[in-house]
């Protein structure tokens, strides 16, 4: 990793938002709509800060039909594990990290998403 590129990860590492989701994103992939809900933050705000860890290669995302799906860099985290597994003790150690876990989990127990959301909406529009 060069400087230029190092001083972008750490900035990038330097926002509590980026920080969230990048915790909830170490356990699988969401889309903008997930992270809004799971994490309370509106979907500009989310979209802002993906676009800043997508940009320093700490995310990676997919498209599907209209939904674009992120997720960590299996390439960043093995070029990069000791920071990683850093990253991971502190975040194990933080009350706020823990409360979004937590809603992340009830968020997939109750069976929500972005895609299972635009189809209830539609099939409640066709009836």
């Amino acid at each position: 990793m060069n400087r230029l590129i190092l001083s972008e990860v750490f900035k990038a590492l330097g926002d509590d938002n980026r920080i969230r989701i990048l915790n909830i994103l170490r356990y699988e992939e969401f889309c903008v709509c997930d992270i809004e809900e799971i994490l309370g933050v509106t979907q500009s705000n989310a979209s802002r800060h993906l676009n800043k860890l997508k940009n320093t290669g700490l995310i990676i995302f997919r498209k599907k039909s209209q939904w674009v799906y992120y997720r960590l860099n299996e390439k960043f985290i093995n070029d990069n594990l000791l920071l990683i597994n850093y990253l991971e003790e502190k975040f194990n150690k933080s009350k706020q990290l823990a409360k979004d876990i937590n809603n992340m989990r009830e968020y997939k127990n109750k069976g929500l998403g972005c895609e299972k959301l635009t189809q209830k909406i539609t099939n409640i529009k066709s009836k």
